[in-house]
């Protein structure tokens, strides 16, 4: 019985900092992708709106249920990289929670980069959304930016994905 105590509190603080680490999204660290503004002088700046879902609404509009949402950016180009100079979340009511890119990055071709928003963080709410500007080379192919978004619970899962939108 001595034995199964130190086990039992073992278990038990490694649970609750698991828990602790999962709650906030992850930092990012792109800094080998960071790439100089100067270089990208003559690219063509766009922007493209990405619906997020860190909550939906269950069986009423009081009960929200948590989500895991990964947010890709895919280069769809065969031969040419892309830059990304903006990735900002917003909440529900339009609210800038965070930026994950403070440098303009470049995205090789046919190359993914992956953001995720942690299933216990709820800051974007029912109604969160990425904005992204990015710059190419011409007016060739585009990133196609998109979110999937999953949860689970008991026997029960969910998962559905969202598609980026360009705006200018």
């Amino acid at each position: 019985m001595c034995r199964i105590i130190p086990l039992l509190v073992f278990v038990i603080f490694t649970s609750c900092n698991q828990a602790e680490e999962q709650a906030s999204s992850p930092t990012l660290d792109w800094s080998n992708r960071e790439v100089s503004v100067n270089s990208l002088d003559s690219l063509m700046p766009h922007s493209s709106y990405l619906s997020v879902y860190s909550q939906i609404y269950s069986y009423s509009p009081e009960t929200t249920f948590p989500l895991t949402a990964t947010v890709s950016i895919h280069n769809t180009s065969l031969s040419d990289s892309i830059f990304i100079t903006k990735a900002d979340y917003y909440n529900t009511h339009g609210e800038l929670i965070r930026n994950y890119i403070n440098k303009p990055i470049f995205v090789k071709p046919l190359e993914s980069l992956q953001i995720v928003i942690n299933e216990t963080d709820g800051s974007g709410g029912t109604g969160a959304n990425f904005v992204f500007d990015w710059l190419t080379q011409n007016e060739g192919n585009e990133p196609f930016f998109e979110a999937v978004m999953i949860s689970t619970s008991g026997q029960q899962g969910m998962s559905f994905t969202t598609k980026g939108v360009r705006t200018k």
